[in-house]
């Protein structure tokens, strides 16, 4: 489970604290942009650790079907099948165009692999029925999880984004400005 401690200096703590957008309006422009950026990584994270936990979840109940089926291929022989079904489906998530890649993904990958310490999933057809269920439902409150974090730090992005849009509306920032700043980092480099 992904708790938000207060105080917290992690990342998804300071995004998810109350006060990471009290009071934006009276933050400086590249503050608040400083701020969605953040956001914007963790939920990039998030997302990773989330498609991470869809894998698994895929890969257990390919096999659980398998048995089911007394179907004689492997789920390794059915990998590529398994792994790509969800990936042409419609889409769930919230339509974000991301611009970053996640930052934690070995971080992430080891935090999947502990859930279940006790279910190799290299070898699922080796697993007992008992521990592919428990494995599953292991996997899928984590989803959960990381699934509503997720939402909570859209959420955030949303009003984070909300006030700069409507900063530009009101015409109190400008892309002026905006392309300006992004020409500074490369006048010093110079």
């Amino acid at each position: 489970m992904i708790e938000v401690r207060p105080g917290g200096r992690r990342r998804i703590d300071r995004v998810l604290a109350a006060d990471f957008v009290t009071d934006i309006a009276q933050l400086a422009l590249t503050e608040l942009r400083g701020r969605r950026d953040e956001a914007a990584q963790e939920e990039a994270d998030l997302s990773y650790l989330r498609r991470m936990l869809h894998a698994r979840i895929d890969i257990v109940l390919a096999e659980q079907q398998r048995r089911a089926e007394g179907g004689s291929h492997t789920v390794v022989d059915q990998l590529v099948s398994i792994l790509s079904d969800n990936a042409v489906g419609p889409a769930m998530g919230s339509g974000r165009h991301r611009l970053v890649e996640p930052s934690r993904a070995e971080a992430h990958r080891r935090h999947v692999e502990a859930l279940v310490s006790d279910a190799d999933l290299s070898n699922v057809g080796e697993l007992s029925a008992e521990k592919l269920a428990s494995a599953l439902r292991t996997y899928r409150t984590e989803e959960e999880s990381v699934s509503t974090r997720r939402r909570e730090v859209q959420a955030v992005m949303d009003t984070l984004n909300a006030e700069i849009g409507e900063r530009y509306r009101a015409g109190t920032a400008s892309v002026d400005e905006l392309l300006d700043a992004a020409r500074e980092p490369a006048k010093d480099d110079e």
